[in-house]
């Protein structure tokens, strides 16, 4: 499930949403951003423990990636997130929300190759959902 939209308008809320959803069904779901993901991978892959990180990740019924497209990734990180989603594609469940719409997202990865082989995965199959309106935040003076 892919769910695009301006900042505050509900893309992690209905994303969590899912998750607690799929909890109280008895699945597992492992809510992350993206860069938080990929920056616990780096330092997995430093201290030997990847084996011990991917292994979870797969197995997790639902995987929730946030705040996708924030900052472009680079050659390293989409071969991260490559790994992450081969594990999981037509086995397990993701969601991710993006600020950026869909049509933006080839940019937002820096290898051309790799943005082919990660957008083919996420979004093959996927229910898209765009989501607009004025920020949450705004509208309850948070």
């Amino acid at each position: 499930m892919l769910f695009f939209g301006a900042t505050g308008v509900g893309k992690t809320y209905l994303a969590c949403a899912l998750g607690h959803a799929c909890c109280r069904l008895g699945l597992r779901v492992r809510y992350v951003r993206l860069a938080g993901l990929l920056s616990e991978i780096a330092v997995a892959r430093l201290d030997g423990s990847a084996g011990a990180l991917f292994s979870p990740l797969a197995k997790t019924d639902l995987l929730i990636l946030d705040d996708f497209g924030l900052a472009p990734l680079a050659a390293a990180e989409a071969r991260e997130l490559l790994e992450v989603v081969d594990d999981r594609y037509q086995r397990r469940s993701t969601v991710v929300a993006s600020q950026l719409p869909l049509g933006e997202w080839h940019r937002a990865i820096v290898d051309p190759t790799l943005a082919d082989a990660i957008l083919d995965r996420l979004v093959h199959n996927a229910h898209k959902f765009t989501i607009s309106g004025e920020s949450m935040r705004k509208r309850k003076g948070w």
